[in-house]
């Protein structure tokens, strides 16, 4: 299971938290942050300490009393608001201000937490009057020490109303950290690393980021910086975040990885996502709205320059998808759909964040890996992608990766050519005719690019393949008619038979030229 966390209460209880109003005449006075000796930090002191730690035997996180955590639920947790007066670089320098979290039940390792200015960096010391903490709270029970932070906020800039508004980035549980995009919203998450997402049979191990370093960008214009040390049974790794609120948001990320024991799937740069179901699929006798998801498709920029688009899955067991590649040149989960009448939901997911990877520097050999699990409800992320390099990691080894993360609406780099627009499935053969059993229809919609400038009379042709199966001599592309330039649908028929899936590529070409991304689907006969 890639992630068990109710997703949509977890979104609404960041909200909650994040906008949560200081009434008038009710403020009570803050509780100044206390902090501990000052040491001095680098980032290369943060990679010693890391290579050190992958040489001695693992041990997890501390956790406060389990007993208690465990009682500190959804309702309970919301109710753990921290006070945004003693706000980290809420007053002084700093930009954007820093709140922290509470352990509960969702998240109940516990995280240090350390201020950094000047090469020096002082711990964080957790005080319980920082937080919103009731007398009859089953936080109230908890010792004030040790800490019982559990992850970081950060806030919109204090030259606006931050103190109401929703913070820009969070790093919450396990190695999980999300940012909101151009449209304001957030959805989708990134992870630190991926190990083996969705393999089996065993459980899937999720390293923790156990520590974090936080320096303040002097202004908005400047980085926020993040240094974070991540600790798992397999490997231990050394994190620098430098993260730019603009339109969206863009984090430039390196990561230092020490191995304890042999990895074979190594995830590198994975996006977790949720895709329950969309126009492909429709569910509408399971709910009523038209389509639920955080994404609708993978997008991948191969090293050789092909822009490929996958549209996601609902599978009924789990599907692991490669696309080989080396160098590539970007990946991300996207949302697409921008339209609130294919939603219907106030939960605004037709603004959801779309996630770009951008590698820096040579990734080498491996392959664009896509996770897809199945869900019954939208609460369960079921979704990743991820880069897994070619090579397994050996114990005693490290590597090195760089990337810049997007966080937008739409990918950086699109391409030139028309893209996807929608994937829709029906039954085979013609209107009016018997409709022959074992036979699907496809049709897809393409938009923009050489399509809007197409001379009149000329029709755009589909190059199609199946990894098994036989495609239908009837074959139609049109403009669709709904007076967009550049909007145009092609449909054909498969016959197959037997339930394992099949491996589908079309794109369109205009005589000799290429005129389409590639679009890419697996499709399940009898689901």
């Amino acid at each position: 299971m890639i992630d068990t966390l109710n997703r949509r209460n977890l979104l609404s209880l960041a909200a909650a938290a994040g906008m949560a109003p200081v009434l008038a005449g009710h403020a009570k006075a803050a509780a100044p942050l206390r902090f501990g000796p000052a040491r001095a930090f680098s980032y290369n002191d943060l990679k010693t300490m890391a290579r050190e730690r992958a040489g001695k035997p693992y041990q997890s996180p501390p956790r406060p009393n389990p007993d208690i955590v465990g009682r500190i639920d959804y309702d309970n947790h919301g109710k753990l608001r921290f006070d945004k007066d003693s706000a980290l670089f809420g007053s002084g320098p700093g930009a954007y201000p820093v709140t922290f979290q509470h352990v509960g039940q969702y998240f109940p390792k516990t995280v240090t937490m350390h201020a950094l200015a000047n090469g020096q960096a002082r711990e964080v010391l957790y005080d319980p009057k920082l937080f919103t903490i009731g007398p009859e709270h089953p936080a109230s029970s908890l010792p004030a020490s040790p800490s019982a932070f559990a992850g970081l906020w950060l806030q919109e800039a204090k030259s606006g109303p931050w103190k109401t508004q929703e913070p820009w980035a969070t790093w919450l549980g396990a190695s999980y950290f999300r940012a909101v995009g151009e449209l304001g919203q957030v959805g989708l998450s990134a992870r630190g690393i991926a190990l083996a997402p969705g393999q089996g049979p065993g459980p899937e191990e999720f390293p923790d980021f156990v520590a974090f370093w936080i320096e303040a960008a002097e202004k908005e214009s400047d980085p926020t910086t993040l240094y974070a040390l991540l600790d798992g049974p397999s490997l231990t790794g050394a994190y620098r975040f430098q993260c730019r609120r603009g339109t969206g948001v863009i984090m430039d990320i390196e990561a230092s990885l020490n191995f304890r024991s042999r990895v074979s799937h190594l995830g590198v740069a994975p996006l977790t996502s949720m895709y329950w179901y969309s126009e492909t699929t429709s569910s509408r006798t399971i709910d009523w709205r038209p389509e639920v998801h955080d994404s609708d498709g993978l997008a991948i920029w191969t090293g050789a320059g092909e822009h490929i688009w996958r549209p996601l899955n609902n599978p009924q067991r789990t599907m692991t998808s490669s696309f080989v590649d080396k160098g590539p040149r970007g990946f991300g989960l996207l949302q697409r759909d921008r339209e609130f009448l294919h939603y219907l939901d106030g939960v605004k997911y037709e603004k959801r964040p779309s996630a770009w990877v951008e590698p820096q520097g040579d990734w080498g050999d491996g392959a664009v890996q896509l996770v897809e699990l199945n869900t019954d409800d939208e609460i369960h992320d079921n979704i990743v992608a991820m880069w897994v390099p070619h090579e397994p990691a050996e114990p005693g080894s490290s590597r090195e990766f760089r990337y810049r993360l997007h966080w937008l609406a739409d990918e950086p780099f699109p391409t030139s050519l028309a893209r996807v627009v929608a994937t829709r499935l029906g039954r085979g053969g013609q209107p009016g005719q018997p409709r022959p059993p074992g036979v699907r229809k496809f049709l897809i919609e393409f938009r923009g690019g050489p399509l809007a400038d197409l001379p009149k009379g000329t029709i755009p042709e589909p190059v199609i393949s199946v990894s098994r199966g036989t495609i239908g001599d009837y074959k139609y592309t049109e403009a669709v008619p709904n007076d967009v330039p550049g909007h145009w649908r092609t449909q054909f028929d498969l016959r197959v038979e037997g339930a394992e899936p099949v491996e589908m590529r079309c794109y369109l070409k205009v005589g000799d030229q290429v005129a389409s991304e590639t679009w890419l689907y697996q499709y399940h006969p009898g689901a």
